[in-house]
């Protein structure tokens, strides 16, 4: 494996979250290229007026993408939202499900919309059938997105490395517009796999992005570091033998 650092990576980091304030610091950094959320992590931060947070979020970020989903599970709800989103903004990107909480497939409404210039993300991605299938959905329209899960895949007992170079293979067959997103990153290290693989997108979380300046690093500098951590935890605590 080649050790990659923070200058020299060519996926896109986008910072995956539903704090303000820290967003807004974030959109001001050269290494985020974008950010994602969700309704869960919205709920998590509390967030209770949906569309007016999400209307914030773009006054105060109008220059790089960002993508809201939306709530509804029924067809004609979905198509609703969407276009209410979409319109919230250039730099919007709709949060789309593979298939709503039946297990019914989503990819005409996917099709419908995309051809509709409404930049679609698709989300909740997993089985290379339905990247076929989301790409299938979004060729030719406007610009989009497949998030595949790439850390639950990996949750699941799975190596998703190989799992998302098959992705990426299928996108760039497909539609070279078809941008490919490794969600759910679990560590540090699914950075540099998802940047050696050549996905396009990696979501990272706070904890993962501020380990960034991390990449790359000497190893025996990191262990002293490490061994004087111990040593300075143990002082400060007082602790004897």
């Amino acid at each position: 494996m080649v050790t990659a650092t923070k200058r020299s990576l060519r996926v896109k980091v986008f910072a995956d979250g539903a704090n303000l304030e820290q967003m807004q610091m974030l959109a001001q950094e050269p290494g985020v290229h974008g950010f994602t959320t969700n309704p869960t992590l919205m709920r998590q931060s509390g967030i209770r007026d949906y569309a007016a947070f999400s209307r914030e979020v773009l006054k105060a970020i109008p220059h790089k993408p960002i993508s809201f989903e939306v709530l509804a599970d029924g067809v004609a709800e979905i198509r609703r939202q969407a276009l209410t989103i979409s319109d919230w903004g250039d730099n919007v990107y709709v949060k789309i499900p593979i298939t709503n909480s039946e297990g019914m497939p989503l990819t005409d409404l996917v099709h419908e919309l995309s051809y509709r210039h409404v930049k679609i993300n698709v989300t909740a991605v997993f089985t290379l059938e339905q990247v076929v299938n989301s790409c299938a959905a979004l060729k030719g329209g406007a610009p989009s997105v497949v998030s595949v899960f790439a850390g639950r895949i990996a949750d699941a007992g799975l190596d998703p490395v190989p799992h998302m170079r098959a992705a990426l293979s299928i996108c760039r067959s497909m539609d070279t517009r078809i941008e490919l997103l490794w969600a759910s990153p679990r560590e540090l290290l699914n950075v540099v796999q998802a940047d050696e693989v050549g996905v396009d997108i990696i979501t990272v979380t706070e904890a993962i992005r501020t380990k960034l300046g991390t990449l790359g690093k000497d190893l025996n500098e990191f262990s002293r570091e490490t061994v004087m951590m111990f040593k300075r935890d143990g002082e400060s605590a007082g602790y004897r033998l």
